[in-house]
């Protein structure tokens, strides 16, 4: 049989299909049960990408908005809690720029060790995490070792090892142990020990290459569209760090480098947190040396810190000025602020309101990893299924400050 002389174009000889709607999550174990998408399905490619997140529920800024300033901080820190302290530090900076105060040298170096301690916790989640969802296991058993002797720290300092509430308006709650600065010379190196056994495992590895490399790109000029900043930015070869372009506490006494990325895909976003780390130890080994050993760690103001507790115990002055700063709080002076660090996922920011009294007008968390999950849709079209998983992982979504 002699085949028909017919020129038929690819579109007529294509069988038609129609697409199908995928739901991932809140419930699958990638999306950490505070986040479903919805793809829609072309065969194995994914067209089109519906983000919902909205099943945490916090409610964190209209409960500091109940309480007095102080009492915001332990909310506050559950923003993101795989570095509260960030937070923390981040919410008192707020209210001492509206209070026109500075704290101390030594508080300031304090702070910037502790949070610099808490980004590399953050970045070894992150890491850890993504890791694990895409086989690798044991990186993420190193990782969790390797957090747990940061832990060890913040338990010595702070007294808990997860969420602290250790950050103060004005200072910090206690000053650092004697044994402190030893404690974190001893602790980063077998810290560091581990990371190096864990990207020895990755980055090599042809399947975490192939799983991360060219997938989830993002271009500098629509992750800067997007609002995007943090590692997520940088990977795109942004050089924006708030450390770095609008330096506070000692940062711009320090001398450290900021990561960047080229291609913006998956494998450029853990390289950026990786290196961070790095350069948080850099920073931590210098801040070390500038740290004076003697020295207050908060404001000599008594209408904005607390009393020591022998005072309060011992004298009726101090009894009555700790009693006036729990019921009636700070009184931060009317007006509005807005005021931003630089945390583990990028650029923290809180905008405050305040009317005169001591309980905040208004609070809003400018989170960073909210505008980076904005941009996960847009960064799945064109890809596979697969790929969601390690995209998703590479953004570091926190519920907590994400779904605020």
């Amino acid at each position: 049989m002699e085949p028909l002389d017919v020129d038929l174009d690819r579109a007529q000889l294509a069988v038609p299909t129609d697409t199908m709607l995928l739901s991932l999550g809140p419930s699958h174990p990638c999306m950490h049960g505070t986040v479903r998408v919805v793809v829609q399905l072309s065969g194995e490619t994914i067209t089109g990408a519906d983000v919902q997140v909205g099943y945490l529920h916090r409610g964190c800024e209209k409960m500091c908005e109940r309480g007095t300033f102080a009492q915001c901080l332990p909310y506050v820190d559950r923003l993101n809690y795989a570095s509260p302290l960030l937070n923390g530090i981040g919410f008192a900076l707020a209210i001492e720029k509206m209070l026109a105060v500075s704290v101390p040298l030594r508080c300031q170096c304090y702070r910037v060790v502790l949070g610099e301690l808490a980004r590399i916790c953050d970045h070894m989640v992150c890491l850890g995490a993504m890791a694990m969802e895409l086989g690798a296991f044991t990186p993420f058993l190193y990782f969790c070792k390797a957090r747990e002797f940061i832990f060890d720290i913040f338990e010595e300092q702070t007294g808990a090892r997860v969420t602290h509430s250790f950050a103060r308006i004005g200072g910090m709650a206690k000053p650092p142990t004697d044994d402190f600065a030893a404690m974190v010379r001893a602790s980063v190196p077998s810290v560091f020990a581990l990371i190096d056994d864990s990207e020895k495992l990755l980055v090599k590895n042809r399947i975490f290459i192939d799983r991360t490399r060219d997938t989830g790109r993002v271009s500098a000029a629509r992750a800067l569209g997007l609002g995007w900043t943090g590692p997520a930015l940088r990977s795109t070869g942004v050089p924006y760090d708030v450390r770095k372009s609008h330096p506070y506490l000692v940062y711009d006494q320090v001398e450290f480098e900021v990561p960047v990325g080229t291609s913006g895909d998956n494998f450029d976003r853990f390289a950026v947190r990786l290196e961070e780390m790095r350069q948080s130890r850099r920073i931590i080994e210098q801040v070390l040396r500038l740290m004076p050993t003697q020295g207050p760690v908060d404001i000599d103001c008594p209408r904005v810190t607390f009393p020591p507790k022998e005072e309060v115990y011992g004298t009726i002055e101090g009894t009555i000025r700790h009693f006036k700063l729990v019921v009636d709080g700070i009184q931060v002076p009317a007006g509005e602020c807005y005021s931003y660090s630089e945390a583990a996922n990028g650029e923290l920011g809180f905008y405050i309101v305040s009317d005169g009294s001591g309980t905040p007008y208004r609070v809003r968390v400018r989170p960073p990893c909210f505008a980076a999950v904005q941009g996960l849709g847009q960064m799945l079209v064109g890809g596979m299924i697969p790929d969601v998983v390690p995209s998703f992982g590479s953004l570091n979504m926190i519920g907590g400050e994400c779904d605020r």
